[in-house]
């Protein structure tokens, strides 16, 4: 018997909502695709406190029962080429056993509409090259790369630690 996986948008003011993004997002680091190594302890001990305090983030949890599932966390930013806000989806973990039953999706959908809510002109996102799977959902979803000017090739994502 399939169970039924419901969504909720992550509150953070619930302690069961909080301690699950913690741990979602510790099972996200541990994932290959997350780098493979656990958050430090002092992350995990502020982690949903500090996000708390953000009022541009936005999350959204899946349940089976009430086990949590998968998560997304985003986080609203500016476009100034669109003088709109945009959402940026900065994390998107799907447990290994619900993974290919259509959860990224239906987190994204849910995403996409509070976007569309907020009146933002855009999603974005950053992807591995090597994760095949989320490339080819994120494509169906309608995510693609861009490019301001083709003659200057597609745009990246880059880093600097501090």
């Amino acid at each position: 018997m399939r169970s039924v996986i419901t969504l909720a948008d992550v509150d953070l003011f619930r302690p069961e909502h909080a301690q699950a993004v913690t741990e979602l997002i510790s099972r996200y680091a541990r994932d290959p695709m997350g780098g493979g190594e656990d958050l430090a302890d002092e992350v995990k001990s502020v982690l949903a406190a500090r996000l708390r305090e953000r009022a541009d983030y936005f999350g959204v949890m899946a349940h089976d029962g009430a086990r949590p599932v998968a998560l997304i966390n985003c986080f609203e930013g500016f476009s100034t080429f669109m003088a709109r806000p945009l959402m940026n989806v900065h994390d998107v973990y799907v447990e290994p056993d619900y993974r290919g039953q259509g959860l990224s999706r239906r987190l994204l959908q849910r995403v996409e509409a509070e976007a569309r809510a907020r009146g933002c002109g855009k999603l974005t996102l950053e992807v591995l090259d090597g994760n095949a799977a989320a490339i080819a959902s994120y494509r169906r979803f309608g995510f693609e790369t861009y490019a301001l000017d083709p003659a200057f090739g597609r745009a990246q994502f880059w880093q600097k630690v501090l």
